[in-house]
């Protein structure tokens, strides 16, 4: 075991700071689309593709990033990106039509997926197997800051200045982690192997093709060319992809990792736990302001609870982890997870904030032991020189697991909403509130519709607490003892 590196908590600040640039920005822009769309003069159709041309390159370019920081260095691939993504923000921040806005979107999808991989390849090449958990916790904790802190830090922006300063803000975050990474990190890479193109451009097309059909899916039947095409080049490209690198000597990606039943449990249950709360922020964001008349700040504050209870059990987690296993923290932070689900179910039209708050504490809780605990095993089994390509998996199968969430449970909540309206209602709870005489009755459908979609979340969740159960083992009861990543 190589020494421990004596900085590697002013590291994992730099990766901590890396991360929380790319969940905020994600987060901040849920807020600014209504003045940027009036300042601009957006159409509906470029407010979606300044939405969805981040996740679109971010998700097809995942892996092949995560395949570069191996092959060409991890420090070196995540100061590029963060280079491109403040660039870019830049760019964003003083777009003056939405086409400048897209491009500069674009740009920070590639630059995200340049970022995000090799924030936690690095962090476990630089911890070892003791102070790993700790360090995956506070890494797991700051995405939690960013996803609750990102609209309350957006709307305050937007009222202090413009809906420029949601991008400004990252140029100086970038620009200080670019400057620690230099003075800080160490470069880590692993051995050369011959770059694999065409396992990269299979990749990318099979990835983009699948979220763009998952984007697609609320909007048309499934029969329907907009969502066959995508979903015929996605199979077609993914199959061969598997094929390929199956078959190529130096595959891009090792598909031999999902033998291992530590990674390919950690991934089913973080994707079945994805889906499940993929759709909360857009479902609750709306119960407090259409139902319970909220703010758009207030709405924002009032997923602190989940925020405080995620940063509590994080730190619980990575103690606890240690003493019962990855495998029974996992499964009790998604039943968690899943109460929480089953208790929002239950609130009605005029519930208040209490019962909300609460429910979002539990949940905040149940991923803060669960989320760490199950990456902590999935990346336990991957070994240091394919580190940025395994972190490139578990990456890519939380944004699927988050995009599909986000497609199937708004199609679920939209068609339970629409079920319960009368005919020729508005189809969303914002326009029907609007409609006199309409309002008590969009209310309560709404409401209805929210407990129909978290039922089946939580029972989503409740089978991913199974997944980690059956599937996982943990290591130290099951498997031979492994060289410390350092």
């Amino acid at each position: 075991m190589q020494e421990r590196n004596p900085r590697r908590w002013w590291i994992l600040v730099v990766l901590v700071l890396s991360t929380l640039v790319l969940v905020i920005d994600n987060m901040v822009l849920t807020v600014a689309v209504p003045p940027l769309s009036e300042d601009l003069g957006a159409s509906p159709q470029d407010i979606q593709w300044i939405l969805d041309s981040y996740i679109l390159v971010f998700a097809g370019l995942l892996l092949t990033s995560g395949s570069l920081g191996d092959r060409f260095g991890r420090r070196k691939v995540m100061i590029i990106g963060l280079a491109a993504f403040g660039a870019s923000s830049l760019l964003a921040a003083f777009a003056t039509d939405p086409a400048q806005l897209i491009i500069a979107r674009t740009v920070m999808g590639i630059g995200g997926a340049l970022i995000m991989p090799s924030t936690l390849s690095i962090l476990i090449t630089v911890f070892d197997d003791k102070e790993r958990p700790k360090a995956m916790a506070v890494w797991s904790a700051a995405a939690t800051v960013g996803f609750v802190g990102g609209p309350v830090l957006g709307g305050a922006l937007i009222a202090w200045f413009w809906w420029g300063a949601v991008f400004l803000i990252n140029v100086p975050i970038a620009v200080l982690a670019i400057i620690a990474a230099v003075a800080l990190m160490p470069e880590s890479k692993g051995p050369w192997q011959k770059p694999d193109p065409l396992g990269a451009v299979l990749s990318a097309l099979g990835m983009t093709a699948v979220v763009w059909t998952i984007i697609e899916l609320p909007k048309y039947p499934f029969t329907d060319p907009n969502v066959l095409v995508p979903l015929g080049i996605a199979v077609a490209s993914l199959v061969t992809f598997v094929v390929w690198e199956k078959r190529t000597p130096s595959p891009m990606v090792p598909l031999n990792l999902f033998k291992a039943r530590n990674f390919s449990g950690g991934s089913l249950a973080l994707t079945l736990s994805q889906i499940g709360n993929g759709g909360l922020m857009i479902v609750v964001t709306q119960y407090l302001q259409f139902v319970l008349g909220f703010t758009p700040t207030e709405a924002g504050l009032a997923f602190l609870p989940m925020a405080v209870g995620s940063l509590v059990c994080n730190g619980l987690g990575a103690t606890l982890g240690q003493k019962i296993g990855n495998r029974l923290m996992a499964a009790i932070g998604l039943s968690l997870y899943a109460v929480a689900f089953f208790w929002m179910s239950t609130l009605s039209s005029d519930a208040g904030f209490l019962p909300i708050g609460a429910a979002l504490l539990v949940l905040g809780c149940g991923g803060g032991l669960a989320v760490p605990a199950a990456i902590a095993a999935l990346m336990g089994t991957v070994p240091p020189e394919q580190a940025g390509v395994g972190s490139a998996l578990n990456d890519t199968i939380q944004q699927l697991g988050a995009a599909l969430g986000v497609a199937a449970l708004g199609s679920i909540l939209s068609g339970a909403f629409t079920a319960e309206m009368p005919a020729g209602s508005p189809a969303s709870i914002g326009e029907s509130i609007q409609v006199p005489g309409l309002a008590e009755t969009a209310r309560t459908a709404f409401t209805d519709a929210m407990s129909t979609t978290f039922v089946i979340s939580g029972i989503g969740v409740l089978v991913a607490a199974a997944v980690a159960l059956i599937v996982m083992r943990d290591k130290k009861n099951t498997e031979a003892p492994q060289p410390a990543l350092v």
